[in-house]
């Protein structure tokens, strides 16, 4: 089929890449053209593994094409997906929907016969009627016949550092029509998962966009909730590492999104919960569970410093912190939300200095981060430090040299926010050690 992308950002990269490599023919379309010739030179300008590979691979079958002319690529398309951002909005919030809408007026003035128009984007509910009315409307301004268009919602659940995995193998792939063709069309696009039994749930529209809303929040919902037992379990004398586990061996409740840290980041569990939180409101029906979520993650984040100080006895002024891990998890470069940020600021607001490495974000972070001495490896990273903090879990942190660390440090203090390491290990080495709900037994 004939498939074209609104939008080469992450989602529209990896799914336009993975619908050429089923064998679609795939145009991406973006308006920055900088990132249209870097694809088009063979550059993928963001960190997903495989993705760089996939690209390259479709590119030269001739099934993956970018261009900045919407109108082409939309006009000899069977499906036209809109994945563009949806940041939240400044003020109140919301989900700005300025692009969608934006990508659904340039959609409606160059569709020609019938065609499936799929916010792949996550939106707010009711925003797939709101894009149907506004392809209908701009066909009547141009004096042009109603556009044979179908919009459907289908939304993505594509975890960062695992996206083409994702893709392919998914847990469900959620539709939303009530339009027989599109399903038809819809079904064809995703056959070739068929024999992976990927299912497929269709459902209402409003329905698919509110699946997507509800699913994150509960993932952040899980997270803020270990993190909680998290502190309990410091203060009681427990461990949770353990207390993860024996409820999680529990069926009902699964041992995912279960490992206590800093706080959930990234682009798209922050904007998402706030973006539930404010549809909740304009539906005079409040999700209270989710503002505490939010709370308690917002909070978390700068919370994180005070436990460095206390591995510190308090004196922190004047020292030098290392910050191991920037981004706001592994096998990514994504900088948005990341609890390194919160963390760092109020570190420095604290008086330390901080020196920071992290694999692949050095060059996003340097936009979000100011007076960090960024450094080339962990150890050069350590020097000098009164304490090492790891705030990503990267494999590359799970064999560290405890005695080339010690060695450069000024103290021996570790502390581990992602629980990547055992207290009695790090004690073997003369570390002190302060983890994340691992209170003394």
């Amino acid at each position: 089929m004939r498939v074209a992308m609104i939008g080469s950002g992450y989602v529209g990269l990896v799914s336009g890449a993975c619908f050429a490599d089923f064998g679609h023919e795939v145009t991406c379309v973006d308006m920055d053209k900088t990132k249209i010739d870097a694809l088009n030179g063979g550059k993928v300008p963001i960190y997903e593994p495989g993705l760089t590979e996939l690209v390259n691979a479709n590119v030269k079958a001739g099934r993956l094409k970018f261009t900045m002319d919407l109108a082409a690529a939309v006009k000899q398309a069977d499906a036209v997906f809109i994945a563009v951002g949806t940041p939240s909005r400044r003020g109140d919030g919301h989900a700005d929907l300025t692009f969608v809408y934006d990508a659904a007026k340039e959609i409606a003035a160059a569709v020609d016969g019938f065609t499936v128009v799929v916010t792949k984007s996550t939106v707010p509910v009711g925003t797939g009627d709101e894009v149907e009315r506004i392809i209908r409307e701009a066909r009547q301004n141009q004096g042009g016949d109603a556009a044979d268009v179908a919009v459907v919602s289908n939304p993505e659940f594509l975890r960062e550092g695992a996206a083409i995995q994702d893709f392919k193998h998914p847990d469900r792939i959620v539709v939303g029509t009530d339009d027989e063709r599109a399903r038809a069309v819809m079904t064809e696009l995703y056959r070739p998962l068929y024999l992976n039994r990927s299912p497929v749930m269709f459902t209402g529209r409003r329905t698919a966009e509110l699946i997507k809303y509800a699913a994150n929040a509960f993932l952040a919902t899980k997270i803020t909730f270990i993190n909680e037992i998290a502190d309990l379990a410091e203060k009681a004398g427990a461990d949770v590492q353990e207390i993860a586990r024996g409820i999680g061996l529990d069926n009902r409740i699964g041992s995912k999104f279960l490992h206590a840290g800093p706080g959930y980041g990234g682009s798209c569990f922050p904007k998402d919960t706030l973006a539930l939180l404010k549809t909740g409101l304009d539906h005079d029906s409040p999700l209270r569970i989710v503002e505490a979520v939010v709370a308690v993650n917002d909070n978390r984040k700068r919370a994180m410093a005070r436990k460095v100080s206390h591995a510190l006895n308090g004196d922190i002024r004047g020292k030098t912190v290392a910050v191991l891990g920037l981004t706001f998890k592994p096998n990514t470069d994504d900088m948005r939300e990341a609890p390194s940020i919160p963390l760092i600021a109020a570190l420095q607001d604290m008086g330390a200095s901080v020196r920071a490495y992290d694999p692949v974000g050095m060059e996003q972070s340097r936009e979000y981060l100011k007076n960090v001495a960024f450094c080339n490896d962990p150890y050069d990273c350590a020097q000098g430090a009164s304490a090492l903090v790891i705030v990503t879990e990267w494999e590359q942190f799970r064999a560290l040299d405890f005695a080339r660390l010690k060695g450069v440090m000024a103290k021996p203090v570790l502390v581990d926010l992602r629980n990547i390491y055992r207290p009695d290990e790090l004690a073997r080495h003369g570390f002190a050690y302060e983890g994340v709900g691992r209170g003394k037994k």
